[in-house]
């Protein structure tokens, strides 16, 4: 089955030599869809015909977005919390620790629908690629059961044991748990190791302990680094070749020329900065430093509680200093370098078809219309989902 969307006013495909500008902007465009992958792009007028056409009727098309930072498999909500923070009480690393108690508390089905209806309402917004943590189980048995679920849904899936010292341990000990006998359990389920590097956390011999060992056990590192001050994470994760440094809110000079030098993604998380009142990253610095910048939602129940790529990259534009095209370019082509994938994040022949139709003429009006619902149909790998 084949299908050719038509009389796309723009195609944004992320192959600069194919189009405008560094999005690769195709003009008056067609894309044509079979097998689950893209297999045309081109003038509209020059279209091959389809057994399926979807008239786009003059709107943008891009690729659906990648949201490489996410945390879906929980139980329960922080809005208090939530209210407490918007009220002046500064955010902390602590508050996992509430969620940790409602996942634990939680059936595998109540677990399961819940992450069912998160990654369904990324979809309804053009989310078609989706990366999911573990870490609000912090046992054996609830983080492998953690993984196991979002295996089932999510990918891409990664390991977090190390997301916080649940209460009742000390960080040695737990670090010595989350790197043998919890890492064995769940690393079939998972093709990532994250740890959270930050004080009230892990500090970095912790978190390269951890990361080594899933390093060991067949599993790519990335990393939870610089939220909530100017600590090590960033250059451990160059240092270990990780394919994401996430969060990047607080960089020294010698923080930003490591990323620059390396081909270690900063995932920039712009939703938490929004539900936590703390500083937003400076993306402009990051970029014009050379180094590769994604944009994630960071979608959990404490420190951001957003589904919406769309939102994030409207914020990255209004306070991050990110252009609407760099924007765009971080919440698909970013994301997919931050998994180290090549199948995702943009619209070449031979791509995932990960189609995302906006109710728009184009991709600046996720920046200039924020708050406005803009999905007008989602494929992904070819089949329609919204």
């Amino acid at each position: 089955m084949s299908t050719v969307i038509s009389n796309i006013g723009e195609l944004v495909t992320n192959e600069p030599g194919t189009g405008e500008g560094p999005l690769g902007v195709l003009r008056d465009a067609a894309l044509v869809i079979e097998d689950g992958g893209v297999a045309w792009t081109g003038p509209s007028a020059a279209a091959p015909p389809a057994d399926e056409r979807f008239d786009a009727a003059g709107r943008a098309v891009l690729p659906g977005f990648v949201d490489s930072h996410a945390h879906l498999v929980f139980a329960g909500e922080r809005a208090e919390e939530f209210e407490a923070r918007m009220s002046g009480r500064p955010y902390a690393a602590g508050g996992i620790r509430t969620t940790v108690e409602r996942t634990r508390a939680a059936s595998d089905d109540d677990l399961r629908a819940n992450l069912r209806r998160l990654i369904g309402e990324m979809a309804r917004q053009g989310t078609t690629t989706v990366e999911c943590k573990s870490g609000y189980g912090l046992t054996v048995e609830h983080e492998e059961r953690s993984l196991r679920i979002a295996a089932e849904l999510a990918d891409e899936v990664t390991y977090l044991g190390a997301h916080v010292v649940p209460a009742g341990s000390d960080a040695s000990s737990y670090t010595r748990l989350a790197a043998t006998d919890m890492l064995a359990a769940c690393a079939p389920h998972a093709r990532w190791v994250d740890v959270f590097c930050e004080e009230g956390a892990f500090d970095a011999d912790q978190a390269r302990e951890v990361l080594e060992a899933g390093i060991k056990a067949g599993l790519a590192p990335r990393l939870h680094a610089n939220q909530l001050t100017r600590g090590p994470g960033v250059r451990l994760a160059v240092e270990l070749d990780a394919a994401s440094a996430d969060h990047c809110t607080f960089l020294a000079d010698a923080d930003v020329d490591a990323l620059a030098s390396s081909r270690t993604v900063a995932t920039l998380l712009p939703g938490v900065e929004f539900s936590t009142r703390q500083p937003y990253p400076d993306a402009r610095r990051l970029l014009d430093a050379g180094a590769t910048v994604a944009i994630a939602t960071d979608c959990n129940p404490g420190s951001c509680y957003t589904s919406s790529m769309a939102f994030c990259v409207a914020v990255a534009v209004r306070d991050m200093r990110m252009t609407p095209a760099e924007a765009v370019w971080a919440a698909t082509a970013g994301g997919a370098r931050a998994l180290r994938r090549t199948d995702v994040g943009n619209l070449a022949p031979g791509a995932r078809a990960d189609v995302h139709v906006l109710d728009a003429p184009s991709h600046i009006h996720l920046a200039y219309r924020p708050g406005v619902p803009q999905t007008a149909a989602v494929w992904k790998a070819g089949r329609r989902v919204m």
